[in-house]
């Protein structure tokens, strides 16, 4: 197997940032550190200079970092080529997923995934949209899903899924009772909306720009998980719009009411990945099971 530490070191110095290299690596900091101390060591010369809360490479660090690259991209290809031989499928998928994927859809996808493939390992990267487009174009993940629309045409773009968005509102709000709300029926109320880069905000922003001729919404809050909005909304703070599969058990429980939108308002739900980014066999089982799974949905 690559040597850790290398892994560690590679990781460290493509970032530049211990932090950020930790949350990657599912490590604590001290742990990346004393890995890090521990090349050194073996090495006996520093790789990184740290000054001023800046992290850079060092001459020879930089050229680790060259060697690095080439070793751990052997080690990728080395073992591609042999699952692919044995037929195997194992190693890891990095995912990311926006909020709304990551909370009430994947659960499920990847609990059924990892029931026919339990020799992959599977890390999940939760953030809105925007932030996971950019992981992707990054290759700081192998395969995104997200809400919204994605303009990169360097990524290829996948539809999964189409979701239903709905108006939600204390049960006591005087629209609760009626069937369907166009945007001026809801524009001058206090609304709950997600924050900038959410997929969920760009597609409500464009929704309301295109059918409320001129109006705003009247934003009070803005908060960064559909679990806080529904919270929100349901302490009486104001309106929001979501998606219908974010709210199951809030409308069985009776906690919240939902209502249409006139015209109804709906979003894909999209695969987003590089497109000339080699997929491991591992990365090309899940995404074709999720594409499967969404089907059945």
């Amino acid at each position: 197997m690559a040597d850790r530490r290398l892994k560690i070191f590679h990781t460290v110095a493509r970032l530049l940032n211990f932090t950020k290299a930790a949350e990657e690596l599912h490590m604590t900091q001290p742990a990346v550190t004393f890995q890090i101390r521990q090349l050194e060591e073996q090495f006996n010369t520093r790789l990184f200079d740290r000054t001023h809360n800046k992290v850079t490479l060092t001459d020879v660090g930089k050229q680790v970092y060259t060697y690095s690259d080439r070793i751990l991209k052997l080690y990728e290809e080395m073992t591609r080529n042999i699952t692919e031989m044995t037929g195997d499928v194992s190693g890891s998928v990095t995912l990311g997923a926006s909020t709304t994927i990551a909370e009430y859809m994947l659960p499920l996808l990847i609990g059924e995934f990892k029931n026919k493939f339990p020799e992959v390992m599977i890390y999940l990267r939760e953030s809105n949209t925007e932030d996971i487009v950019s992981m992707v174009e990054n290759n700081d993940i192998d395969l995104g899903i997200v809400e919204g629309s994605v303009n990169n045409k360097n990524l290829v773009v996948e539809e999964c899924k189409m979701d239903h968005l709905v108006v939600i509102m204390p049960n006591d709000h005087m629209l609760a009772s009626e069937k369907k709300l166009r945007v001026e029926d809801f524009v001058s109320y206090p609304f709950i909306c997600r924050e900038h880069g959410s997929g969920t905000q760009e597609v409500i922003t464009n929704y309301v720009e295109k059918h409320g001729n001129g109006e705003e919404l009247n934003v009070c809050f803005e908060l960064s998980s559909p679990e806080a909005i529904k919270g929100a909304v349901e302490a009486g703070m104001g309106l929001s719009i979501v998606s219908r599969a974010t709210i199951i058990k809030e409308l069985k429980l009776g906690t919240l009411t939902a209502v249409e939108l006139r015209p109804s308002l709906e979003r894909p739900f999209s695969f987003v990945r590089q497109r000339y980014k080699f997929k491991s066999r591992a990365a090309d089982q899940l995404l074709s099971f999720a594409q499967e799974f969404c089907k059945e949905e």
